[in-house]
């Protein structure tokens, strides 16, 4: 024989198979190497060592050493090697169900020792008094579902409404080593710093304390921007104790205030306190003069500072909401960067109790503002999450104003309202972010091979899954005050809506994943109808805003109802679509996101007219007992190009944008044209290279809209509100008039309005028929 595939195992006392001389019976060790021995000649080789005629030793879980020295997948692929038996495909399986039981009883027992919970199957609506579902009824228990494995799996849990974070393991004092800290501090100096709580405060100014400051602004404009910011950011982010502040202000207007008292970091944050303000005052250069103070403010941070204290992580993150809310979102996600990891280095997230209470609380909230502008930019920028809440046991703010919190303790007088910001509120819809941030990114993609290498998932979020957060969001939404429930009647001021729109946005997302082209028909179909009643609840509250909205809507409420607008648009619900577009039309240059939102809706409403006017003379032609309406609504909603724009900022995440896939070359050639007329792809033509005036991104009205000034000049000259107001109205009035041919002042109206530059005409039918929609329009 030419040799045998393997020597014996050192146990056995015999070359030979068989038992020993002795008559012993062989080690339970010895027969499991035999099986073990004997289960490999069974098994086949891998594509490689098959090709190569050598021994394979791949095993269930590991690639052969052979595939492994060579750096090649180890594969079985090839048709002569598929000779595994039906008993052990069923053994695989039976392991791997094995496995994941485990995993989930683990689960479930960390869970259990944590207190958190993960809530069950929803309702099919938000609701009040809706019963929280028990941890044995969580929708992990039947295994890696909706292409995730257990680690994702892990990541998708929700927090209970409420429940505090999990408090780390700290070490213990010893009383015995008191000398040893007071001995360590002057050696370790240079070295290494002590915990935040346990440094101590710089000796004396800093030579960047020298830097020259900037004028203080009238102590009537100060005053008047601290009531814009106390109406507006302060009920959601309450980073600063007002009282303190308040004083602490009234000394810079006193002789030698500025030059003896006021430390730079102090300054920084006062400064971008009135940045804040001023956009959400009724200045009507507004933005022109949040540019001035954010740049007062970012003169006053030391770029190369090595210690910081409470006031550098505010003022970096005020900077941040107010970028924010300019729609420089880059710059914003730049600067937030900066205050986590300022926050950080002071130790913000985690928990110490070695503060004086006002400190303690304001150290807390600022953190919490940190984590949801984090968790909000990451979430609509498809942005990595900077934060990670294994790292945070910081306990959630009190729900008691500033005004009642004192050094000595908290009082709230007799009949006194105790809370009336909302950060609580926010907080817990925010805290889902990081699940639902997940569950966005891991859908779409291929999921874990469950039985062999070629058997995946679907990527749509499941149905029990959705049913899972939309719970959740029911939950949060029973901490919001009375008048954010959707059957309330009372008017809704924007210090309520805002807050409330981070629920919103965030089940408008959740839902509005599946409307990817991976997903299947009737997931796509659920994500509009379920996106379009968001979009009537959303319009529901709009109908009670009362007059205060334009000054008081945030970036994120402007989006918001941009894409509630879209999904209104594309169903017909085109009374609720103009509440949304009117409510646009109010908030206009208050925030610069709202007139790029207006001109893409302005094209929207001219493709959907001319999807209609197609799609309805094609079923005027063709019988069939359903209703023309419905058969029109069921083939917009299957139009391939309508989806795509609807889905509007979806298609900027990299991991779910699917529109530009395969269009390279398309890319390529608009480069190239661009390089010829000098300027880059997207950028705003006509706009100096240092944006308005020589001054910057910060005071360019271009860059701060992405829009040329061309662009926003033509908005203007063209009254493109109106214009848009009217195309809505006359979609309207076409679909009020059946007997009329729908000849809708759409898309060429549109191009007639715009340049054809921005949109590609379609090409007329040359005979006299009606033009029948693209084989691509039907593709869904």
């Amino acid at each position: 024989m030419g040799g045998r595939d393997s020597l014996p195992s050192n146990d056995s006392v015999s070359g030979t198979p068989g038992p020993s001389s002795g008559h012993q019976l062989p080690s339970s060790s010895s027969q499991a190497q035999k099986r073990a021995y004997r289960q490999r000649r069974k098994d086949p080789s891998c594509d490689a060592c098959r090709e190569r005629k050598v021994k394979c030793d791949a095993t269930d879980t590991t690639s052969c050493s052979e595939c492994s020295s060579r750096n090649v997948k180890c594969q079985f692929t090839k048709e002569t090697n598929r000779r595994m038996s039906s008993i052990k495909q069923v053994q695989d399986l039976e392991k791997t169900l094995d496995k994941l039981k485990r995993e989930n009883l683990n689960l479930k027992r960390a869970l259990e020792t944590q207190g958190h919970g993960v809530h069950g199957h929803a309702s099919h609506g938000l609701g009040r008094g809706q019963p929280h579902m028990p941890m044995d009824r969580m929708d992990i228990d039947s295994g890696p579902v909706g292409g995730m494995g257990i680690e994702q799996l892990l990541a998708l849990l929700l927090p209970e409404i409420g429940a505090e974070p999990k408090p780390k393991k700290r070490p213990v004092p010893i009383p015995a080593l008191a000398q040893a800290r007071s001995n360590i501090r002057i050696p370790a100096k240079g070295v290494w710093k002590p915990p935040a709580q346990y440094r101590h405060s710089p000796a004396g100014p800093s030579m960047f304390d020298y830097t020259p400051r900037p004028e203080l602004p009238s102590q009537q404009t100060t005053d008047h921007l601290m009531r814009c910011y106390y109406s507006s950011a302060h009920t959601m982010t309450p980073i600063i104790h007002w009282p303190t502040f308040r004083q602490e202000v009234d000394n810079l207007y006193r002789p030698g205030g500025l030059s003896q008292h006021a430390p730079t970091s102090f300054l920084a944050m006062f400064y971008a306190v009135l940045a804040v303000g001023a956009l959400f005052s009724s200045d009507p250069h507004r933005s022109y003069r949040a540019a001035e103070w954010i740049e007062a403010s970012r003169k006053l941070i030391d770029p190369w500072g090595n210690d910081f204290v409470l006031d550098h992580a505010r003022s970096l993150v005020l900077i941040s909401i107010a970028l924010n809310e300019l729609n420089l979102k880059s710059a914003a996600w730049n600067w937030l960067g900066n205050a986590v990891k300022v926050a950080q280095d002071i130790g913000l997230h985690s928990d110490m109790d070695s503060w004086p209470l006002i400190e303690k609380e304001m150290r807390k909230r600022t953190w919490w503002s940190i984590y949801i502008l984090d968790r909000s930019l990451s979430l609509e920028l498809g942005r990595p999450m900077l934060i990670d809440d294994v790292d945070c046991d910081v306990p959630l703010p009190m729900g008691v104003d500033d005004h009642f919190i004192r050094d000595n303790g908290m009082v709230v007088p007799n009949g006194a309202e105790p809370l009336t910001h909302s950060l609580l509120a926010i907080t817990h819809v925010v805290r889902s972010y990081t699940a639902l941030g997940r569950l966005l990114s891991s859908s779409g993609n291929e999921g874990p091979m469950l039985h062999n290498r070629n058997e995946f998932m679907s990527p749509a979020i499941p149905p029990a899954r959705l049913a899972t957060f939309d719970q959740y969001f029911a939950s949060c939404l029973r901490t919001f005050p009375p008048a954010c429930d959707p059957s309330s009647g009372s008017p809704l001021a924007p210090v309520l809506l805002n807050p409330l729109i981070y629920l919103l946005h965030a089940r408008l997302l959740l839902h509005r994943q599946n409307l990817s082209p991976q997903c299947p028909l009737e997931a796509r179909l659920l994500a509009v109808e379920q996106c379009t009643n968001i979009a009537l609840e959303t319009a529901a509250y709009l109908k009670r805003m009362t007059p205060t909205l334009p000054e008081g809507a945030t970036a994120l409420t402007t989006m918001h109802i941009f894409r509630c607008a879209l999904f209104l648009l594309l169903i017909g619900h085109l009374d609720q679509a103009l509440v949304c577009i009117r409510e646009l039309v109010t908030i206009n240059t208050n925030r610069e996101v709202a007139v790029p939102c207006g001109r893409y809706l302005l094209f929207f409403v001219g493709v959907v007219g001319q999807k209609r006017s197609e799609y309805l003379q094609r079923i005027m032609m063709t019988g069939s007992p359903e209703p023309a309406p419905v058969r029109l609504r069921n083939a917009l909603v299957r139009d391939e190009e309508l989806i795509a724009y609807v889905s509007a900022d979806l298609q900027a995440r990299p991991d779910t944008a699917w529109i530009w896939a395969g269009g390279e070359q398309d890319h390529a050639a608009a480069a190239a044209a661009a390089a010829a007329a000098g300027r880059a792809v997207g950028s705003t033509s006509g706009s100096s290279p240092g944006g308005a005036n020589g001054l910057g991104t910060l005071f360019s009205e271009e860059a701060k809209m992405g829009l040329s000034k061309e662009e926003i000049n033509e908005w203007n000259v063209n009254k493109g509100w109106t214009r848009l107001d009217e195309l809505v109205r006359g979609l309207a009035h076409s679909l009020a008039v059946p007997d009329q041919t729908y000849a809708f002042i759409g898309l060429d109206a549109y191009i007639g309005y715009r340049s054809p530059s921005l949109i590609r005409t379609r090409p007329a039918s040359t005979s006299n028929g009606p033009r029948t929609p693209s084989s691509s329009s039907l593709a869904l």
